[in-house]
């Protein structure tokens, strides 16, 4: 006999289980946070050269409409369970990174033992972690090799994880955020830069929400893109 729970009372379960997570990610963040502060204090503010990012995990909050947001980098450890489940989702699709948790694994293991060109992170809401974040080098990527790069543009990608995060335009909110975020902590960044795939029609609404604005199709290795960008000059008005 095919047994089969309620769609409502699995949406509950996996909530519950969210909800779980987040409270047991806070406690942990708080602590790496204390940690974290007690090293450091008295080192030099100096970048090294793995800052090609110029310290995501600094760059502070963005207070929105929504609550008050971080970007906080990816630990493996912590990290992984929560990520693979957002990229088993359905709508992380066009990421193809579905599957076991190794698959995610070694998708984060390979930023993370790069040079700081690629930060992945995770976007934490009023305390709770909710989205997925990639902060990287735009013109330090292969992407560089398939539009007009400019020095220190920075790219970004984002996965909307939490289902009660999706359709009421947090997505548009927070990469809006996350862009000024970057042009005030990057000063020698002109532009943000994005290559959402052409049929991914929501992201690209998004970024447009955000206050990109189409430059161009692209044609990339893995896909065609729509290449967004968003303009340190022209952010007050769009």
């Amino acid at each position: 006999m095919d047994l089969r729970l309620p769609d409502d009372l699995i949406a509950l379960v996996a909530d519950d289980a969210s909800d779980r997570h987040g409270a047991r990610w806070r406690d942990q963040e708080a602590a790496q946070r204390s940690v974290s502060l007690t090293a450091t204090r008295g080192t030099s503010p100096v970048p090294t050269e793995a800052d090609l990012l110029d310290r995501v995990a600094e760059w502070g909050p963005a207070h929105t409409s929504a609550g008050v947001f971080h970007l906080v980098p990816v630990r493996v450890d912590r990290d992984l369970p929560l990520i693979s489940r957002w990229m088993n989702d359905p709508a992380a699709a066009f990421w193809e990174l579905s599957g076991p948790q190794n698959v995610t694994e070694d998708h984060l293991r390979a930023q993370i033992a790069d040079d700081g060109r690629s930060v992945p992170c995770i976007g934490v809401l009023d305390g709770a972690p909710m989205s997925y974040w990639e902060i990287y080098r735009a013109d330090l990527d292969p992407l560089a090799r398939h539009y007009p790069a400019r020095p220190h543009d920075t790219g970004l990608h984002l996965l909307v994880g939490a289902v009660a995060g999706r359709g009421r335009g947090l997505g548009g909110l927070l990469l809006r955020a996350v862009a000024d975020l970057a042009l005030a902590q990057r000063s020698s960044c002109a532009r943000v830069i994005a290559e959402p795939d052409i049929r991914n029609t929501p992201s690209i609404a998004a970024f447009l929400t955000a206050g990109f604005r189409f430059s161009a199709e692209v044609d990339l290795p893995a896909k065609r893109a729509a290449l967004m960008v968003r303009d340190r000059s022209l952010r007050h008005l769009l």
